[in-house]
């Protein structure tokens, strides 16, 4: 199996924080592969990862990264591949810094960028652009988004027996 998407953090640290990514993609048997590399750390294995992605298969990389956060610009520097970027919250400046650096990125080199820790958003982005040329993850993401309403309106529903003195429906 072909991995089509590709989710790269900067340390394992980041695990806890991509783990929604990996399991969205997962519940959408969207094939997909993920790895540590660092943009400060392992800066040429970065490089040789974002040449290398689109011959390899990979259609969409989800990249996540904390503080400085250079490893979502670096990978969309080096290649033409939608690249989604998740700030991750770090321990001084709740992942502001990390949000800060991945979304001001120069012309010519976009990085889409979701809410600090905001890995599943990024999945959700990474398969509606795939559901583009694929019907039956368009069905899926459908069927998805549908479940995601009847939620919303049994918990409403559910609301009704929370009861207060003073609430009047």
């Amino acid at each position: 199996m072909i991995p089509v998407v590709s989710i790269i953090m900067g340390s394992t640290s980041d695990l806890p924080v991509i783990e929604k990514a990996a399991q969205l993609l997962n519940d959408m048997r969207v094939p997909f592969e993920m790895n540590a590399l660092s943009a400060h750390r392992t800066p040429e294995a970065v490089e040789e990862f974002a040449k290398n992605a689109r011959s390899r298969g990979v259609r969409v990389i989800i990249a996540a990264a904390g503080m400085a956060a250079a490893l979502p610009g670096v990978i969309a520097a080096n290649t033409t591949l939608p690249v989604i970027g998740v700030p991750v919250k770090g321990a001084v400046l709740d992942g502001v810094d990390a949000l800060h650096s991945i979304v001001q990125m120069p012309p010519g080199i976009p990085v889409a960028t979701v809410a600090i820790n905001g890995a599943m958003n990024a999945a959700i982005l990474a398969v509606q652009i795939l559901a583009l040329s694929d019907s039956s993850l368009a069905e899926a993401f459908t069927a998805y988004k549908e479940g995601l309403k009847k939620k919303i309106v049994k918990a409403n529903e559910e609301l009704k027996d929370v009861k207060y003195q003073y609430k009047t429906n």
